[in-house]
């Protein structure tokens, strides 16, 4: 993991700032996802209706793969000098390629920008959350973090 500071990461600009762990999605987690936002879609929780539908199988929802951006980028990078940090959002976010069930990903995180705000820094994060061994993202896109000081 890295620790840098806002000053540091200017300089970073334009660079990868690291790969995460991999991370296991198991169906249990998919189920808990589903009741937590009420998405119970079945291609997403029926593992036996899954198998017969487009992808052969049951897969997490595109939004479960999201929510793990900030739990992924958190264990790869972690800002010091900073009172505080919050998401702010997101920009060009595409889910390219499904995640199957049982699977693990892993996100790559890039630096696109660091910009001044009132009382602290705009960080852009460019992430690519992909399956091991898959030619394509799950999730791709741009997370918006603030940091004050």
């Amino acid at each position: 993991m890295s620790s840098l500071t806002i000053d540091e990461l200017r300089k970073r600009v334009g660079q990868e700032i690291g790969v995460s762990e991999p991370f296991e999605i198991t169906q249990d987690r998919v189920n808990l996802f589903a009741d937590a936002t009420e998405d119970h879609q079945w291609i997403h929780v029926d593992p036996e209706r899954a198998r017969s539908g487009p992808f052969g199988g049951p897969i997490a929802h595109g939004y479960l793969t999201l929510s793990l951006i900030p739990y992924l980028l958190g264990r790869t990078l972690q800002v010091e000098g900073v009172r505080m940090g919050v998401n702010y959002g997101l920009n060009r976010l595409r889910f390219p390629a499904p995640v199957p069930v049982p699977g693990t990903v892993r996100a790559t995180f890039t630096l696109n920008d660091v910009k001044p705000i009132e009382g602290g820094s705009q960080v852009l994060v460019g992430f690519e959350v992909r399956v091991d061994g898959a030619a394509k993202p799950s999730a791709a896109g741009e997370a918006v973090y603030n940091y004050y000081t």
